[in-house]
């Protein structure tokens, strides 16, 4: 079990130069947990490709519907006070916070390509690339 961000997310089901290293992640451990945040942040990732010309409508779409296929029964709520805590003490966003205390209440790592937080919790956060050694 590990849990992941939205980037990982984005990584798996839009393809692009990571996403085969996220799918051999899925391979290793397909028990990924998330919490309910992800869904906010996908959906704006998805309006934000759909917007530049990344993608047509109708894919995005697609892509929305299998993220919420595949992921609804891996969310988890999260205890936001200790969000809020961890945000302020570490000056990370209340976003990221949520991930990070995720990780910790479920006592595994957290896989991330954010550089922050990989160098900022290092023995909580690794990269798609240290996750799958």
């Amino acid at each position: 079990m590990i849990v992941v961000d939205t980037n990982i997310v984005a990584f798996f089901l839009i393809e692009g130069d990571k996403t085969g290293l996220v799918r051999k992640l899925w391979e290793i451990d397909p028990d990924w947990r998330l919490p309910r945040l992800w869904q906010h942040e996908f959906l704006n990732v998805l309006a934000t490709y759909a917007r530049s010309g990344g993608m047509p409508a109708g894919e995005v779409r697609e892509i929305w519907n299998s993220a919420q296929n595949l992921f609804r029964e891996m969310e988890y709520e999260v205890d936001m006070i200790a969000a809020l805590e961890l945000a302020i003490k570490h000056k990370i966003s209340a976003y990221d916070a949520q991930f990070v205390v995720l990780a910790r209440s479920l006592n595994t790592t957290l896989v991330s390509e954010d550089r922050r937080l990989v160098r900022g919790f290092p023995k909580l956060v690794n990269s798609i690339a240290g996750s799958i050694q």
